[in-house]
């Protein structure tokens, strides 16, 4: 690709992914606000944000490929973002406890011709029924403060997770494969 690429994410979790699949890219953090709405479709919410992410810095940087993305957890219908602190954390994994929630991560690539590709992933994810000591055995070994949910799937996962119907990538924050796939298309 002879645009440069920019990721449009402070997040270290999609650096990881995206410089394991080969892909030469600069990282900028979008200051973009991302809407919090839970009437909103979740799959339209997570596509939404990430269009704010990456419209943000596409506007500055218009010789680039930008790439913005918005990772939730969602589960009765409602969206779970990063929890303000630890007592929300502990409310969240209770919540998720014992159950099937789902992963949506949505994307927005943006091409210096102005042409967008708006896609996103879901991951269904079950939870290991979990008391409160499992909670804060978890929470001793992983910061949940940065994470949609509370927790990352790759970080002591196996404490929590009894398994996972999708991408386990795309529960890490960017379905990398339908990124790559999009990038190549152009």
């Amino acid at each position: 690709m002879s645009s440069p690429v920019i990721l449009a994410s402070a997040s270290p979790r999609r650096h990881e992914l995206l410089a394991r699949a080969d892909v030469s890219f600069e990282v900028m953090h979008s200051p973009a606000e991302e809407i919090h709405d839970a009437s909103i479709e979740p799959e339209r919410l997570c596509e939404m944000n990430a269009r704010l992410k990456a419209e943000a810095i596409a506007a500055t940087r218009p010789d680039a490929v930008v790439i913005g993305a918005d990772t939730l957890v969602f589960i009765d219908g409602e969206p779970l973002g990063k929890p303000a602190d630890h007592d929300e954390a502990r409310a969240m994994l209770r919540r998720l406890a014992g159950r099937v929630h789902r992963v949506c991560t949505g994307v927005c690539i943006i091409f210096p011709d102005g042409i967008r590709q708006i896609f996103h992933d879901t991951t269904a994810v079950t939870f290991h029924p979990l008391d409160d000591a499992d909670i804060e055995d978890y929470l001793r070994l992983a910061n949940p403060l940065d994470k949609a949910g509370a927790y990352g799937i790759q970080e002591h996962g196996e404490r929590i997770v009894a398994g996972i119907e999708g991408s386990f990538e795309n529960v890490m924050g960017l379905p990398v494969e339908k990124v790559v796939a999009a990038l190549a298309r152009r």
